[in-house]
C-alpha cells in the first residue's frame, strides 16, 4: 500500500514539474496586438493579437488607402524603432498595444499674388496674396481707373485664359505672380499742321494754336480724343469708337469724314484725309490730283503716313514692306524694295522709314539733304517736314536734316522729348514731363505751346 502511494505522489510531482515548465515558457513569450485608424491598415504582420519569443524583431508595415495618408504609431510605441515612419520594427521586450494612425491627405494649395500698375487694380479677386487648391478656377477681374484703360495680365500666365482681357480666369496648377497692366486711355501726342500745332492731352481732349483762318485750331469743344493730326489746313481726330472728327478747310472734301467707322489711325496730308480701319485697309478723302487716294485696294496694312505738306501717302505692311502712291516728282513714292520698316514719315517731297535695327532710310527730294539719314542709329521715331526730316533717339534726344531757314533744325540737341513732329517751317517736342516745345517759323503764333501740359 504504502508503495502505491509512493508511485501516485511521484506521478503528481512529475506533473507539476511539467506543468511548471509549461507556464515558464508562456511568462516568456509577449502580446503585440495591432489596430489602425480609419483610412489604412496594418498589413505586417497583420491586425490582431499575436504571440512572439522575447526579443523577436516584428516588421511593422502600415498602408493608407487612397486620399489618406499615415501619420505614425500610437500606443506601446517606447519599443518601436521610428513611431513616424509607415514602414519600421518593434523588438518584442513586452506586451504591447499599438495603433496605425492616418489622416486625409490634405488639398495642394498654391499662392496667388496679384499687383497692378498704375491706372487700374486687380478688383478679383483682390490685389494680395491668395491661397487656392490644386486646379481651381479662379476668376480675374480687372478694372481701369477714369483715364485709363486696361492692357493685359503678365507675369506667371501661363494658365490665364485670355492674358488680353480684363475679365478672365486662371487655373491654379501652381503658384503664381501676375501683375494687370493699365495705360492712359489717352496718350499724349502733338502733331504738326502746316502753319499750326497741336496737342492731345491726357484726359483726351485737344488744344491748338497757330494759323486758323479756316477753323482748324476750333478743337476747344473735341473729348474723348485718342490720336490726332494736322493738315494744310485742317485737323483731324480719332475718337475711341473708331469715328473720326474734322474741322478746317474742306474745298477738296478733306474734311468728310462723318462716316467713317473702324478706324484705328487717321493722317491729314496737305489737302487729303487718311484713315487706317481695324481689318487693315484704308480709306482717303480730299484731293486726289495725284492719286494720293487712291488706298482702296491696299490691305494689310499697319500704319498710314501723309505729311501736312505732302502730296502723296504711305502704308506700312504687316511683313515690313512699304507702299506708296501720290505725287512722285521726286520719287518720294519709290519705297518698292524697302523691308524690315517698323514706322514711315511722309515729308513735303520725301519719305522716310525707320528700321526694326534703329537706322533709317530715306527716299525723295534731297536738296537740303534731308535724305542724308544713312548714318543715324538708335532711333525710336521720325517724322517729316517740308525738306526736314527729324528723328528720335532711345536717349530722348533729337537730331535733323534738312532745310532751316527759319532755325527748324534748332532741335537738334533737345533732350528729354518722348515724341516729335513737324509742321511746314516748325518742329515740335513733347517732353517726357508733358510739356511741349517748339522751335522755327512762328509767323502765326505756331511755336506758343511753352505753356502746354499735356499730362
Amino acid at each position: 500500500m504504502r508503495r502505491i502511494i509512493l508511485a501516485v505522489i511521484g506521478c503528481l510531482l512529475l506533473v507539476g514539474l511539467t506543468l511548471s515548465g509549461c507556464v515558464t515558457e508562456v511568462a516568456h513569450g509577449f502580446a503585440l496586438t495591432v489596430s489602425s485608424a480609419i483610412g489604412g491598415s496594418v498589413t505586417s504582420p497583420g491586425q490582431g493579437t499575436f504571440s512572439y519569443d522575447a526579443g523577436t524583431v516584428v516588421d511593422l508595415v502600415a498602408e493608407a488607402q487612397a486620399g489618406y495618408q499615415f501619420v505614425e504609431w500610437t500606443g506601446d510605441v517606447e519599443i518601436v524603432a521610428d513611431a513616424n515612419a509607415a514602414s519600421t520594427i518593434i523588438t518584442m521586450n513586452e506586451d504591447c498595444e499599438i495603433l496605425a494612425s492616418f489622416e486625409v491627405i490634405p488639398p495642394v494649395r498654391y499662392d496667388l499674388t496679384t499687383l497692378s500698375t498704375a491706372g487700374g487694380s486687380t478688383t478679383t479677386p483682390g490685389e494680395g496674396a491668395y491661397s487656392y487648391d490644386d486646379g481651381m478656377v479662379v476668376d480675374l477681374v480687372a478694372e481701369a481707373e477714369e483715364g485709363y484703360k486696361f492692357v493685359n495680365w503678365t507675369g506667371d500666365v501661363g494658365t490665364i485664359e485670355d492674358i488680353d482681357a480684363a475679365d478672365t480666369i486662371i487655373i491654379m496648377n501652381d503658384s503664381y505672380s501676375i501683375t494687370a497692366n493699365f495705360e492712359r486711355k489717352y496718350t499724349p501726342m502733338v502733331a504738326g499742321g502746316a502753319w499750326h500745332t497741336l496737342g492731345l492731352k491726357s484726359d483726351g481732349t485737344v488744344v491748338a494754336v497757330g494759323y486758323n483762318s479756316y477753323g482748324q485750331c476750333n478743337v476747344g469743344n473735341w473729348t474723348g480724343i485718342i490720336h490726332i493730326d494736322g493738315g494744310g489746313e485742317h485737323t483731324v481726330g480719332l475718337k475711341p469708337d473708331g469715328t473720326v472728327v474734322a474741322v478746317g478747310y474742306n474745298g477738296y472734301g478733306q474734311c468728310e469724314v462723318g462716316n467713317w467707322t473702324d478706324i484705328i489711325q487717321v493722317v491729314a496730308g496737305r489737302q487729303h484725309t487718311v484713315g487706317l480701319k481695324s481689318d487693315g485697309t484704308v480709306v482717303a478723302v480730299g484731293l486726289n490730283a495725284y492719286g494720293q487716294c487712291n488706298v482702296g485696294n491696299w490691305t494689310d496694312i499697319i500704319e498710314i503716313a501723309a505729311g501736312a505738306n505732302s502730296w502723296h501717302t504711305v502704308g506700312l505692311k504687316s511683313d515690313g514692306t512699304v507702299v506708296s502712291v501720290g505725287g512722285n516728282w521726286d520719287g518720294e513714292c519709290d519705297v518698292g524694295d524697302w523691308t524690315g520698316v517698323m514706322q514711315v514719315a511722309a515729308g513735303g517731297h520725301h519719305t522716310v522709314g525707320l528700321k526694326s535695327d534703329g537706322t533709317v532710310i530715306a527716299v525723295g527730294r534731297n536738296i537740303y539733304g534731308e535724305c542724308d539719314v544713312s548714318g543715324w542709329t538708335d532711333i525710336v521715331q521720325v517724322t517729316g517736314g517740308c525738306q526736314l526730316t527729324i528723328a528720335l533717339k532711345s536717349d530722348g534726344t533729337v537730331i535733323t536734316a534738312g532745310w532751316s531757314d527759319y532755325g527748324q533744325r534748332s532741335a537738334d540737341g533737345w533732350t528729354g522729348i518722348i515724341q516729335v513732329a513737324a509742321g511746314m517751317v516748325h518742329t515740335i517736342g513733347l517732353r517726357f514731363d508733358g510739356g511741349v516745345i517748339a522751335t522755327g517759323g512762328n509767323g502765326s503764333g505756331q511755336c506758343n505751346v511753352s505753356d502746354w501740359t499735356l499730362t
